[in-house]
């Protein structure tokens, strides 16, 4: 196996370890679905508390999964890795 192929299938790794659990699997899902979305559509999608999804939110966020852009008092999160969002089309 050659050099890049190893870091390919590294990065790749990392990104499923991201993934593996239900809220974020969920979130990436609904954002992939979607395009944006804020924290309080969230809550109402993966029924769990507000402190919980953001708990998600900033693992996904320093993963370089998603990213946040505020709108006045409300921060709207898309789904910015093609990778990812071709993973979880492929396994939901």
């Amino acid at each position: 196996m050659q050099e890049r192929e190893r870091e390919e299938l590294r990065v790749v790794a990392e990104l499923l370890k991201l993934l593996a659990h239900p809220v974020r699997l969920c979130i990436v899902k609904n954002l992939a679905k979607n395009g944006e979305c804020n924290v309080s559509r969230m809550q109402q999608c993966v029924e769990a508390p507000q402190s919980t999804i953001s708990q998600h939110l900033a693992k996904l966020r320093s993963g370089g999964i998603i990213e946040g852009k505020r709108v006045g008092v409300e921060v709207y999160y898309t789904l910015t890795n093609p990778v990812v969002e071709r993973i979880v089309k492929l396994l939901l």
